[in-house]
């Protein structure tokens, strides 16, 4: 029968359970609070030990939970196809949370409320994806949707697919976003390209082009703050 060390096998003064109740989650490292989801390591290491490797790995701690996959999971001791499916669960639930907290703080013209909005949606992506986010006459945030994943390139020819999903939300003002998997917000030219065809395309169906924001690594670049887009 094959053993599995559990946070009950570790001394008192270490078992994140305990540690919690008494002194709250935030007393908790970052492989405590990894150990409690966990629940159980292996026949090799405690659960503790396990959610060390997992957050040493690559040397990205707590962003491996975000670029790993599922089978990379599986890889380490005593993770199975459910821990892996709970963790990269665990994970997209961190960027709802972020998500729900900043909704609110949306400003149409606030390029750093929106980005801040989309930053942990859009900064751990190894592809670049664009976004377009609807706005409402009241300038109030009324949904967005993925347009394209891979490059804006694919983008430059036809608009249709974003102006499609502006009017199905009867959205009268827009954001472009999209992300930049190096981490640095720097526009292109082909950033830029996108940018005067879609306030040119907005300009003639009537649905405003308000601002194109880039993500980078906890950074973003405004075409509208760089005065690049004039409303």
């Amino acid at each position: 029968m094959t053993q599995h060390f559990t946070a009950r096998e570790l001394p008192v003064s270490e078992r994140p359970y305990e540690k919690c109740l008494q002194a709250g989650p935030q007393a908790l490292s970052d492989a405590e609070l990894l150990a409690v989801i966990l629940k159980s390591g292996s026949r090799q290491m405690n659960v503790v030990t396990l959610a060390q490797s997992i957050l040493q790995a690559d040397g990205k701690n707590l962003l491996n939970l975000y670029h790993m996959s599922v089978e990379e999971l599986m890889c380490f001791p005593g993770i199975g196809k459910v821990k892996a499916i709970q963790l990269k669960c665990v994970a997209e639930l961190s960027r709802r949370i972020a998500r729900t907290e900043r909704a609110d703080r949306v400003r149409l013209t606030d390029a750093e409320s929106v980005a801040a909005y989309y930053m942990e949606r859009l900064r751990h992506e190894l592809q670049e994806q664009l976004l377009v986010s609807m706005f409402d006459s009241k300038c109030h945030l009324i949904g967005d949707s993925i347009i394209a994943t891979g490059s804006v390139r694919g983008v430059l020819g036809s608009p249709r697919e974003i102006f499609l999903q502006l009017f199905e939300k009867k959205a009268v003002f827009f954001i472009l976003l999209h992300n930049h998997p190096s981490g640095d917000p720097s526009p292109s030219r082909e950033d830029l390209a996108l940018t005067q065809r879609m306030k040119a395309c907005g300009e003639l169906m009537d649905v405003e082009l308000s601002d194109h924001i880039i993500i980078g690594d906890n950074r973003y670049y405004s075409f509208r703050e760089n005065k690049q887009i004039l409303v």
